[in-house]
């Protein structure tokens, strides 16, 4: 059923915002989520959180007059439940029907799509270069992206399309003219926003080492060759090609205070790299890798911040609220980052996650294959990134 098909509730549900949810997530609230969409998309990506209780009853369990008393057993009647599901019609429904008797519920606005469409943009305060560096992050699929501003101009890095409107309304809020949107490599989790951006008169640009992939509109954008700076401001952003996850995987130094990853290095893991070359070019693709942690990644200097494409519930986040940390720590807890090469190798192919939700599809779109609207788009990139290795195998002691 279509959210439009679910009836009007008899009574009022009141109706929480994703941000709120959220907010009160992050405040440390004990949070009861009734999550009513099937199981298997239950089983791909839900709210997760310390302090958050979920539960997973499919919306056809109340769509008799008469629900099964098992079912209504699993709801909590000593505190507020938070209905949701995918749009918000069925949580509306669902929410309605248990407020008829007597339980104490809300339903989340536009359930996970909303939940999807949260995206927050935090200052990265040890950031000590020229200008100001803002992170964009997106709980839903724990997507990252970077703000630089300085001097009257900024750049974006690995902008989503989902947000296109959103960095142009922040940059004409800040007062500066986005000159840049910058891809580190060719996204395999979220549609990137770089070709919009270049619509709307920001150059675009990406890894030249990701053009012989396939990408269909090289011609257009500007291509980035290792070692090549772009100016913002009095700030700098420098290639630095670090292949492994993808054969044009490439980093950006910003002002040489923090590395960009991409989907090279994460605050609590390294990157998979079986994404572009499947299972068969995996092993080649981490010995790739390794060579661009060990030569150009951990020779940086080590109060040099790591700011990672994605984060996972297993990272734990700096006390400016952003996801980056120093290199020197990351070695310091990271066992992958001390290993030999066969060791390192041996270690980030044996536990590998399952591949991101619609990978494949994502990829085409990236590469410009594949021609999808905006409504298509954001339904593909719904659910966790899974572009890392398995943090449980990697993390030190």
């Amino acid at each position: 059923m279509d959210a439009e098909d679910f009836p009007t509730p008899d009574v009022e549900v009141e109706t929480i915002v994703p941000e709120t949810l959220k907010d009160r997530i992050d405040a440390g609230e004990d949070i009861t989520l009734l999550d009513t969409r099937m199981s298997s998309d239950y089983g791909e990506w839900r709210i997760d959180g310390e302090n958050v209780t979920s539960i997973n009853v499919p919306y056809f369990e109340f769509l008799d007059d008469e629900i099964d008393e098992d079912v209504l057993e699993r709801i909590p009647e000593d505190r507020e439940v938070t209905v949701l599901c995918a749009k918000g019609g069925a949580s509306e429904y669902v929410a309605g029907t248990l407020a008829e008797r007597g339980y104490d519920v809300n339903h989340l606005e536009e359930g996970m799509n909303g939940w999807a469409s949260i995206y927050e943009a935090v200052e990265v305060t040890e950031y000590d270069g020229a200008g100001t560096l803002l992170q964009y992050q997106r709980p839903s699929s724990g997507c990252l992206g970077y703000l630089l501003y300085d001097g009257g101009e900024a750049a974006i890095i690995d902008p989503l399309r989902a947000f296109t409107d959103r960095y142009l309304d922040d940059a004409e809020e800040l007062g500066v003219d986005l000159r840049y949107a910058l891809d580190t490599h060719i996204h395999a989790d979220h549609i990137s926003g770089v070709r919009n951006l270049d619509d709307a008169g920001v150059e675009g640009v990406i890894p030249a080492a990701a053009v012989d992939r396939g990408v269909t509109y090289a011609d257009e954008l500007t291509t980035a060759e290792d070692g090549d700076v772009f100016e913002v401001g009095d700030a700098t952003i420098e290639t630095v090609a670090t292949p492994g996850h993808t054969t044009g995987m490439t980093s950006y130094l910003v002002d040489e205070s923090l590395l960009a990853t991409g989907d090279g290095l994460f605050i609590e893991s390294v990157a998979r790299p079986d994404l572009e070359e499947g299972d068969d070019g995996a092993p080649d693709a981490a010995r790739m890798l390794y060579e661009s942690l060990q030569e150009r990644v951990l020779t940086l200097p080590d109060d040099t911040l790591i700011g990672g494409a994605h984060f996972s519930d297993a990272a734990e986040p700096a006390a400016d609220g952003t996801y980056t940390a120093p290199v020197g720590d990351l070695v310091e807890e990271m066992d992958a980052l001390t290993m030999d090469e066969d060791a390192f190798v041996e270690l980030i192919l044996s536990d590998m996650p399952p591949r991101p939700a619609n990978y494949e599809d994502i990829i085409a779109t990236n590469l410009g294959q594949n021609a999808i609207d905006d409504d298509e788009a954001f339904t593909l990139e719904l659910g966790p990134n899974n572009c890392a290795a398995s943090q449980e195998s990697l993390a030190g002691d």
